[in-house]
Protein backbone atom coordinates (compact mmCIF):
# COMPACT_ATOMS: atom_id res chain seq x y z
CA UNK A 1 0.00 0.00 0.00
CA UNK A 2 1.47 2.95 -1.07
CA UNK A 3 -0.42 5.76 0.75
CA UNK A 4 -0.88 4.33 4.11
CA UNK A 5 -2.19 7.76 5.74
CA UNK A 6 -5.46 5.89 6.50
CA UNK A 7 -3.67 3.11 8.61
CA UNK A 8 -1.30 5.03 10.17
CA UNK A 9 -2.85 8.44 10.47
CA UNK A 10 -6.64 8.67 10.87
CA UNK A 11 -5.85 4.64 11.30
CA UNK A 12 -9.28 3.70 9.55
CA UNK A 13 -8.27 0.91 8.14
CA UNK A 14 -5.45 -1.54 8.35
CA UNK A 15 -3.84 -4.50 6.92
CA UNK A 16 -4.65 -7.88 8.13
CA UNK A 17 -1.94 -11.06 7.85
CA UNK A 18 -2.65 -14.46 8.18
CA UNK A 19 -0.71 -17.80 8.17
CA UNK A 20 -1.15 -21.11 5.94
CA UNK A 21 0.74 -24.07 5.52
CA UNK A 22 4.02 -24.04 4.00
CA UNK A 23 3.30 -26.49 1.70
CA UNK A 24 4.24 -25.30 -1.51
CA UNK A 25 7.89 -23.11 -2.24
CA UNK A 26 5.80 -19.77 -4.13
CA UNK A 27 5.74 -15.77 -2.84
CA UNK A 28 4.14 -14.99 0.51
CA UNK A 29 4.87 -12.30 2.79
CA UNK A 30 6.68 -14.29 4.85
CA UNK A 31 7.06 -17.46 7.00
CA UNK A 32 6.26 -18.18 11.17
CA UNK A 33 8.63 -20.32 12.24
CA UNK A 34 11.41 -22.32 10.02
CA UNK A 35 15.05 -20.67 9.83
CA UNK A 36 15.69 -17.38 10.22
CA UNK A 37 16.66 -15.42 7.03
CA UNK A 38 20.09 -15.97 5.39
CA UNK A 39 20.96 -11.88 6.89
CA UNK A 40 21.61 -13.55 9.89
CA UNK A 41 23.97 -15.81 8.66
CA UNK A 42 26.51 -13.16 7.97
CA UNK A 43 29.04 -12.32 10.83
CA UNK A 44 28.37 -9.04 10.73
CA UNK A 45 24.92 -8.98 11.22
CA UNK A 46 24.42 -11.78 14.30
CA UNK A 47 22.63 -10.94 17.21
CA UNK A 48 23.77 -9.00 19.75
CA UNK A 49 22.69 -11.35 22.63
CA UNK A 50 22.85 -9.44 25.94
CA UNK A 51 23.64 -13.14 27.22
CA UNK A 52 20.81 -14.55 26.32
CA UNK A 53 19.83 -17.35 24.16
CA UNK A 54 17.08 -16.33 21.21
CA UNK A 55 15.20 -17.95 18.99
CA UNK A 56 13.33 -16.79 15.87
CA UNK A 57 9.79 -16.13 15.27
CA UNK A 58 8.65 -14.67 11.86
CA UNK A 59 9.83 -12.83 9.13
CA UNK A 60 7.22 -11.06 7.02
CA UNK A 61 8.18 -8.15 4.21
CA UNK A 62 8.04 -4.36 4.99
CA UNK A 63 4.30 -3.23 4.27
CA UNK A 64 5.59 0.03 2.93
CA UNK A 65 9.04 -0.98 1.97
CA UNK A 66 9.12 -4.40 -0.44
CA UNK A 67 12.78 -4.15 -0.58
CA UNK A 68 13.14 -4.64 3.32
CA UNK A 69 11.93 -7.37 5.69
CA UNK A 70 10.90 -7.05 9.15
CA UNK A 71 11.83 -10.24 11.90
CA UNK A 72 11.38 -11.15 15.21
CA UNK A 73 13.56 -13.13 17.65
CA UNK A 74 12.03 -14.20 21.23
CA UNK A 75 14.84 -14.94 24.08
CA UNK A 76 14.44 -18.64 24.45
CA UNK A 77 13.59 -18.45 28.36
CA UNK A 78 10.15 -17.40 29.04
CA UNK A 79 11.11 -15.84 32.05
CA UNK A 80 13.36 -13.52 30.39
CA UNK A 81 10.76 -11.72 28.79
CA UNK A 82 8.03 -12.09 31.01
CA UNK A 83 9.63 -9.56 33.56
CA UNK A 84 10.48 -7.50 31.48
CA UNK A 85 7.22 -6.70 28.85
CA UNK A 86 7.23 -3.16 28.23
CA UNK A 87 9.71 -0.98 26.52
CA UNK A 88 12.27 0.13 26.56
CA UNK A 89 13.26 -2.91 29.17
CA UNK A 90 11.20 -5.58 26.80
CA UNK A 91 14.08 -8.06 25.08
CA UNK A 92 12.39 -9.05 22.04
CA UNK A 93 14.19 -8.39 19.44
CA UNK A 94 11.98 -6.34 16.23
CA UNK A 95 15.21 -6.44 13.57
CA UNK A 96 14.29 -4.36 9.99
CA UNK A 97 16.64 -5.59 7.60
CA UNK A 98 17.21 -6.20 3.70
CA UNK A 99 15.24 -8.47 2.05
CA UNK A 100 16.55 -12.04 2.13
CA UNK A 101 15.17 -15.74 2.16
CA UNK A 102 15.09 -18.51 4.48
CA UNK A 103 18.80 -19.64 5.57
CA UNK A 104 19.52 -23.64 5.71
CA UNK A 105 21.31 -23.34 9.20
CA UNK A 106 19.65 -23.62 12.11
CA UNK A 107 21.35 -20.99 14.40
CA UNK A 108 17.83 -18.99 15.63
CA UNK A 109 15.45 -22.20 14.70
CA UNK A 110 12.76 -22.87 17.48
CA UNK A 111 11.97 -26.85 16.88
CA UNK A 112 8.39 -25.89 18.47
CA UNK A 113 7.10 -24.07 15.94
CA UNK A 114 6.01 -25.50 12.27
CA UNK A 115 6.80 -23.20 9.68
CA UNK A 116 4.10 -22.03 8.04
CA UNK A 117 3.74 -19.27 5.17
CA UNK A 118 2.35 -15.49 5.98
CA UNK A 119 0.38 -14.29 3.50
CA UNK A 120 -0.12 -11.42 1.68
CA UNK A 121 -1.86 -8.11 3.71
CA UNK A 122 -5.39 -7.60 2.85
CA UNK A 123 -7.04 -4.28 3.40
CA UNK A 124 -9.45 -4.38 6.32
CA UNK A 125 -11.67 -1.29 7.93
CA UNK A 126 -10.18 -0.90 11.44
CA UNK A 127 -13.99 -1.65 13.34
CA UNK A 128 -14.32 -5.14 11.03
CA UNK A 129 -10.69 -6.15 12.63
CA UNK A 130 -12.11 -6.34 16.13
CA UNK A 131 -14.25 -9.64 14.98
CA UNK A 132 -11.30 -11.13 13.01
CA UNK A 133 -8.87 -13.63 13.74
CA UNK A 134 -5.24 -12.73 12.39
CA UNK A 135 -1.85 -13.39 13.33
CA UNK A 136 -0.21 -9.60 12.15
CA UNK A 137 -2.42 -6.07 11.91
CA UNK A 138 -0.30 -3.83 10.32
CA UNK A 139 -1.86 0.05 10.88
CA UNK A 140 -4.89 0.98 12.54
CA UNK A 141 -5.53 0.95 16.37
CA UNK A 142 -4.04 -2.03 18.36
CA UNK A 143 -6.58 -4.88 19.70
CA UNK A 144 -5.33 -4.87 23.72
CA UNK A 145 -5.84 -7.30 25.64
CA UNK A 146 -5.72 -5.06 28.84
CA UNK A 147 -6.42 -1.78 27.85
CA UNK A 148 -4.08 0.15 30.32
CA UNK A 149 -2.38 3.36 29.36
CA UNK A 150 1.09 2.35 31.29
CA UNK A 151 1.85 -0.20 28.46
CA UNK A 152 2.77 2.70 25.93
CA UNK A 153 3.04 5.38 27.76
CA UNK A 154 6.97 5.58 28.18
CA UNK A 155 6.53 4.78 23.87
CA UNK A 156 4.27 8.04 23.43
CA UNK A 157 6.52 9.92 25.18
CA UNK A 158 9.40 9.23 23.30
CA UNK A 159 7.09 10.00 19.74
CA UNK A 160 6.51 6.57 18.93
CA UNK A 161 3.07 5.15 17.51
CA UNK A 162 1.71 1.66 16.75
CA UNK A 163 2.60 -0.05 14.02
CA UNK A 164 1.72 -3.32 13.90
CA UNK A 165 0.99 -6.25 16.00
CA UNK A 166 1.38 -10.31 16.70
CA UNK A 167 -1.48 -11.89 17.95
CA UNK A 168 -1.39 -16.26 18.63
CA UNK A 169 -5.36 -15.63 18.22
CA UNK A 170 -4.13 -16.19 14.56
CA UNK A 171 -2.50 -19.41 14.99
CA UNK A 172 -3.83 -22.35 13.59
CA UNK A 173 -3.80 -26.04 15.08
CA UNK A 174 -0.98 -26.75 13.03
CA UNK A 175 1.65 -24.55 13.96
CA UNK A 176 2.48 -25.80 17.60
CA UNK A 177 4.40 -28.87 17.07
CA UNK A 178 5.72 -31.25 19.78
CA UNK A 179 6.35 -29.99 23.26
CA UNK A 180 5.71 -26.48 21.08
CA UNK A 181 3.87 -23.68 23.51
CA UNK A 182 2.76 -20.26 22.94
CA UNK A 183 5.67 -17.83 23.29
CA UNK A 184 3.12 -14.97 24.48
CA UNK A 185 0.83 -17.50 26.37
CA UNK A 186 -1.72 -16.71 24.08
CA UNK A 187 -1.26 -13.04 24.12
CA UNK A 188 -0.11 -10.45 21.35
CA UNK A 189 3.04 -8.93 21.02
CA UNK A 190 2.73 -4.67 19.87
CA UNK A 191 5.44 -3.31 17.82
CA UNK A 192 6.16 0.41 18.17
CA UNK A 193 7.57 2.89 15.35
CA UNK A 194 8.70 6.59 14.79
CA UNK A 195 6.09 7.19 11.92
CA UNK A 196 6.07 10.78 10.08
CA UNK A 197 5.83 12.02 6.75
CA UNK A 198 9.70 10.73 5.98
CA UNK A 199 8.78 7.39 6.63
CA UNK A 200 8.67 4.63 9.37
CA UNK A 201 12.06 4.23 11.13
CA UNK A 202 13.26 2.25 14.38
CA UNK A 203 10.42 -0.51 15.17
CA UNK A 204 10.91 -1.64 18.80
CA UNK A 205 8.85 -4.32 20.37
CA UNK A 206 6.43 -1.62 22.51
CA UNK A 207 4.89 -4.54 25.03
CA UNK A 208 3.43 -7.89 24.88
CA UNK A 209 0.39 -8.82 26.52
CA UNK A 210 -1.17 -12.46 27.39
CA UNK A 211 -4.45 -13.47 28.33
Amino acid sequence: MDKPINLLAQRTDCMLYYVEPAIADIPRAGWIGGNAPEFFDNPAHLLDLGGRTYLFYLSFVHPFQPGRMISIFIPEEYEEYLEHNMYPDCPIKVIEHPLSAESHIETYTNAGLRKHHITTGEPCTDDKSVERSFLIKVGGTPRLLQNETYYSAKLEEEAFSFFFQVDEDGYPDTLLQGDGSYLLGFGALYVYAHIGTKGIGHPVAGFWQFS
